[in-house]
């Protein structure tokens, strides 16, 4: 069945970046989930735009959410994506694994 919602997404890195900033935002929708967030990356109000700006940062966000399959699931389901689609972004923004698999 195909979701009404659900967008195509594209494999650059700018739509990349989008879907980190989308699951940025869903994180910080939720005060529970966006404090487990900081409490997990040891970031803070703080130091947040900051390390925004820190180009792994994206990267970061969806291997976050990827670590935590609950939370990939209510993302992807939120979002329109398939959990697919979160996981490709994320190798995207980080690169292929380091032992070439």
């Amino acid at each position: 069945m195909h979701h009404p919602k659900k967008a195509r997404l594209s494999t650059s890195p700018a739509s990349d970046q989008s879907m980190a900033i989308a699951a940025l935002t869903f994180l910080a929708a939720d005060p529970e989930r966006l404090a487990r967030f900081l409490s997990v990356t040891g970031l803070g109000p703080h130091n947040l735009r900051g390390a925004a700006a820190d180009p792994g940062f994206c990267g970061s966000v969806l291997d976050y959410l990827i670590a935590d399959e609950p939370l990939l699931l209510a993302f992807a389901a939120d979002a329109g994506f398939a959990p697919g689609d979160v996981a490709r972004a994320h190798q995207g923004l980080s690169g292929p694994p380091l032992d070439g698999s």
